[in-house]
Order: structure tokens, then sequence, then C-alpha cells
């Protein structure tokens, strides 16, 4: 897994490695038991805090995407998408298609965009089973 932080970019750093290792996920280059970096040694890695990392591992702890162990460090888990998480993501997913609609995509091309970007998941993650 190759991670990129963009120290200019206005998301925070702790947001951009988050959202990197989700798409990781779904891209199936993390698969359930793939362990990530050490908190240390990712802060080190890329000139950082350590605590911006840990707050990072926080928050996909938190989505329970991740497990964080003292021994092991922080490991991927197998997720079940359950009604909280289906509420929370339809209402982020609405903000998100509002914001395409306000600013002119027609609802095809937003509806085609998102069905590519699922099926690009989808794709890289049966490339990726033997």
């Amino acid at each position: 897994m190759i991670l990129n932080v963009d120290l200019a970019s206005e998301v925070p750093i702790y947001q951009q490695l988050r959202d990197q290792i989700v798409e990781a996920i779904a891209d199936g280059v993390l698969a359930e038991g793939s362990p990530l970096p050490a908190t240390r040694t990712l802060a080190a890695d890329f000139g950082i805090n350590f605590h911006t990392v840990n707050k990072a591992y926080d928050l996909l702890r938190q989505q329970g995407l991740i497990r964080l162990n003292r021994g092991t460090g922080a490991i991927v888990t197998a997720t079940v998408a359950e009604e909280p998480f289906r509420t929370e993501w339809t209402a982020k997913a609405r903000t998100l298609l509002a914001e395409a609609v306000a600013k002119g995509l027609p609802a095809d091309e937003v509806l085609g965009i998102c069905r590519s970007l699922v099926d690009s998941f989808s794709a890289k993650r049966s490339e990726d089973t033997p």
C-alpha cells in the first residue's frame, strides 16, 4: 500500500491518511487481517507528528475498519454495514450528491460517476482475489 500526503492541502493530514486507507480497503489492497504500519514508523516516513497518525487510526477504529492492539498494532477488520452506518452514510451521500446537482452536473452524469467508482472498487477487488 502506498500512501501520499499533501502537506499543502486544505484537507487535514489525518483525514488524508484515513481516506487513503479506506480506499485501499475498498480496492482490496488491504484485506481483513492486513497490518498497517506502526504509527511512529508512518509518522517518521512522512515527517509528521505521530499523534496525527494516531488520530487517523483512531477514526478508522471508531468506524470499525481496523482493530488496535498493543502487541500486533493496527489490523484491518472484517466489517458489515449495519443500520447506523447506512443512515450516516446516506446523509453524507445526500450532501455530496446535492452539491453535484447544485453545481449543475446532470443527474445521469452523477449516477454514471457513482457507478463507475463503485465498479472500479469491485474490479480491483476481483483482480486481487485468486
